[in-house]
């Protein structure tokens, strides 16, 4: 490889500003080259709307795709929950390197837990995965709360709170924890309480399928076990036909005896915003010696789960 800078492009906002350059130092390791970041606006973050009236997360993707084709950048650095499922023939997930904690976490006012929290309490949050959740264990364990729909950034969905406007918000543990911020957690939700996005936690860094030299570079960053859970999951969510913004959760772990790994659970879940019904099913295997067999377990679980309704709790499918 020459010794020219590598070009990594990066939405603008704090966080992808912050996990970009986790991703430039580690390519600089591996590559020898520095690498400097193009920050690229998406129409995610540009527009108002909610996810699902501009077409869900993949919104954050196109235009640093788009750079990647047009040679603008060498390479993008993406949360692979904003990822839609079809992989584009002619770009490449070079590397999906170790997760972060994949789960969700409140942010309250008065350093108030979830099940603390008053009756009444407003929870802001621009995921219909994280309001059907949450709505259902409100329902099932005697909660009342209202959950509120928001966009923003950390800085301004976290100033609702210390404005007063709401009680608390829902963000996820890892983008917290890359900036920085963990403190301001107040509670960490368990999984069997809401289970995170497909791929939430993991980064996925692209480049175009035709530079065979930059994607056996970038190779050295993947992990093999974090790859294989999050192949599950996203497995699950195409199967399901159900884009990036569906109130559908999923997470793969690896089961071990010991030292020992024995197999891969996959747990799924989708249900209407209001909690008033889910379906949640899980399911086990051997683990996969390749990412078909995660693919084969995802495909799986979504029919166990077509097969129980969730078609209908999802609201407009994928096309």
């Amino acid at each position: 490889m020459s010794d020219k800078a590598l070009r990594l492009g990066t939405r603008r906002s704090k966080l992808a500003m912050a996990q970009s350059g986790q991703v430039a130092d580690a390519v600089s390791q591996v590559t020898g080259r520095p690498v400097e970041l193009v920050e690229i606006t998406t129409y995610g973050d540009t527009s108002r709307e909610s996810l699902a009236q501009i077409g869900g997360t993949g919104v954050f993707v196109a235009a640093l795709r788009e750079a990647l084709l047009r040679g603008e950048v060498d390479f993008a650095v993406h949360s692979l929950k904003d990822l839609p499922t079809e992989q584009p023939a002619d770009l490449v997930l070079a590397a999906i390197p170790v997760r972060e904690d994949p789960r969700d976490v409140i942010v309250a006012r008065d350093a108030l837990k979830l099940t603390d929290l008053p009756r009444g309490a407003r929870i802001g949050t621009g995921s219909p995965r994280r309001m059907a959740q949450l709505n259902a264990y409100a329902r099932s364990h005697g909660l009342d709360i209202e959950t509120v729909p928001i966009r923003g950034n950390v800085d301004t969905r976290i100033g609702y709170v210390r404005d007063g406007e709401l009680d608390a918000v829902v963000l996820a543990a890892a983008g917290l924890n890359r900036i920085g911020r963990s403190d301001e957690v107040t509670d960490f939700l368990s999984v069997d309480t809401v289970l995170p996005a497909p791929g939430q936690g993991a980064l996925a860094i692209e480049c175009t399928a035709a530079d065979a030299e930059l994607i056996a570079a970038l190779g050295e960053l993947d992990d093999p076990i974090t790859r294989a859970a999050v192949t599950a999951e996203r497995s699950l969510l195409a199967a399901l036909e159900a884009g990036c913004s569906a109130p559908v959760g999923a997470l793969a772990d690896l089961l071990a005896d010991g030292q020992i790994v024995k197999e891969m659970r996959l747990r799924g879940v989708v249900g209407t915003t209001d909690g008033s019904r889910t379906v949640q099913l899980s399911t086990t295997g051997p683990v996969p010696e390749t990412y078909d067999g995660a693919i084969a377990l995802g495909r799986e679980l979504a029919a166990e789960m077509l097969a129980q309704g969730a078609a209908g709790l999802m609201g407009e499918r994928a096309q």
